[in-house]
């Protein structure tokens, strides 16, 4: 075993640090990337590749696709049409709303996706903005206190006195 330390501290083994440093790397990965394992090149690739990983890791961030997004990549790869999605989301109406981002996806709806269509979870959970609905809203409700009946007038009041009996 002292053999095989001996080769990984003669490696040059140094952080990526700069976008010069980067491309380099991916440069000497794809010259050793046929490289056979558990040779000196092998594992000079092996590190090289973590060290890559870690720097666009750092700098070049990757964001999950939002759920309607992966759902309806899943839908192209699989070859499934809208109607395939009801048995795990719902009528013909609810999947439409759901791919037009009318309506958030429920739990019940994630599970069976999950499960069914085998994208993962932590993908359908993220939120996700919902459209406004398109169609002119309805006047808004306004408040109006309630008014105190108009005073009587002396002649309301003869008025109401001869329609009275006594």
């Amino acid at each position: 075993m002292p053999g095989a330390f001996a080769e990984v501290v003669e490696m040059a083994i140094k952080p990526i640090r700069t976008e010069e440093e980067y491309r380099t790397a991916l440069v000497e990965i794809d010259r050793l990337f046929d490289a056979a394992l558990d040779t000196p090149e092998g594992d000079t690739l092996e590190v090289l590749t973590v060290l890559v990983e870690a720097y666009e890791k750092e700098h070049y961030p990757f964001s999950p696709p939002d759920p309607i997004e992966a759902i309806t990549f899943h839908m192209e790869r699989l070859g499934l049409t809208r109607k395939d999605l009801e048995p795990y989301i719902g009528s013909r109406a609810r999947v439409s709303e759901i791919l037009n981002r009318k309506r958030p996806l429920t739990l019940r709806m994630i599970r069976a996706l999950a499960h069914g269509m085998g994208i993962p979870a932590a993908i359908l959970v993220q939120e996700y903005a919902l459209k406004q609905d398109t169609a002119p809203a309805a006047a808004p409700f306004t408040y109006a206190p309630k008014q105190e009946p108009p005073a009587p007038t002396a002649v309301c009041d003869a008025e109401e006195s001869k329609t009275r009996t006594p």
